[in-house]
């Protein structure tokens, strides 16, 4: 009888062996028998260890065919590539490569047939960057183009180098914009000319980037910097002016890049023409409403 108590009690006290053996005190013991294993964790900032905290930018040279300057800014958040801006600005002035592209002045799908337009090709290279976290995958040919970011068939090869260059240069500090794009236009067409102006100002990197002066006219038609290129617009062969009216709006925009605030552009409140901008006789004073108008949501 003594045996068989003793007997019993073994195996009681090897069967609450085995239960605590078997309990929850290892997470993985809980999942179901036909759970899938959990995927192991990767990083996903391979390559960019140690990046700091900040904005990042670089910006290339202006290509001597197209005019186009290429531009990067970067922002890294909790050490990684949180997003990544990809534009270009033109020596010329006016509008940056992602506004022309977005207004269908560029042109790759209508006169080059490609699938898709410059704004949208950057958009897709610009979202490979941060779900990589390296500019490497891009993995560029000797002609700058990729394989590796479906329907991309735009040159990557200066934007993956302006982003190695961007990181490598640590970050910088932002000027006072919100960046973005941000356009102003008069409330109505102009009674006595009949043109309604616009103001269009990108701002890359926290600083004015790209301003564009331009009109749009009642009775249809082109814009008005085309009209002054064309001469149909005749400020020289008509009024006797020193300079077209593109080419002193454009005197314009280049002034308020260098000031970086429309305030600095002083003009006479009789005639609203300024004597701070050399070569230009023409009206400034809605140019710098505009302008005012257009920054009121950067700030």
């Amino acid at each position: 009888m003594k045996k068989m108590w003793s007997s019993l009690l073994v195996m009681t006290l090897t069967i609450a062996l085995l239960s605590a053996c078997g309990s929850n005190n290892d997470p993985e013991e809980t999942q179901p028998v036909n759970a899938d294993p959990a995927p192991p964790v990767t990083s996903t900032n391979e390559g960019n260890e140690g990046l700091a905290d900040g904005r990042y930018y670089a910006e290339g040279d202006y290509a001597e065919k197209s005019g186009w300057k290429e531009v990067v800014a970067l922002d890294v958040q909790n050490g990684q590539i949180a997003s990544v801006h990809w534009n270009g600005l033109h020596r010329d002035g006016g509008l940056d490569k992602k506004s022309v592209s977005e207004a269908g002045a560029y042109g790759m799908v209508a006169n080059g047939g490609a699938q898709a337009e410059w704004h949208e090709q950057a958009a897709k290279a610009e979202q490979f960057v941060v779900d990589q976290q390296k500019s490497e995958a891009l993995a560029p040919n000797s002609e700058g183009k990729t394989d590796a970011v479906s329907g991309v068939s735009i040159g990557v090869g200066e934007f993956s180098s302006l982003i190695d260059e961007a990181l490598a240069a640590g970050p910088v500090t932002p000027g006072p914009y919100k960046d973005g794009t941000y356009r102003a236009e008069a409330p109505e067409f102009d009674a006595k000319s009949g043109w309604k102006e616009n103001v269009t100002i990108t701002v890359i990197n926290g600083n004015l980037a790209a301003v564009s002066w331009n009109g749009t006219h009642k009775d249809g038609g082109t814009d008005k910097i085309t009209r002054s290129k064309d001469g149909e617009y005749g400020m020289k062969a008509n009024g006797g002016a020193a300079a077209e009216w593109h080419e002193q709006a454009r005197s314009a925009e280049q002034f308020l890049l260098e000031q970086q605030d429309p305030a600095n552009i002083v003009y006479r409140a009789e005639d609203g023409k300024t004597d701070a901008i050399a070569g230009v006789s023409i009206h400034v004073d809605s140019f710098v409403q505009l302008a005012e108008e257009a920054l009121a949501g950067a700030k």
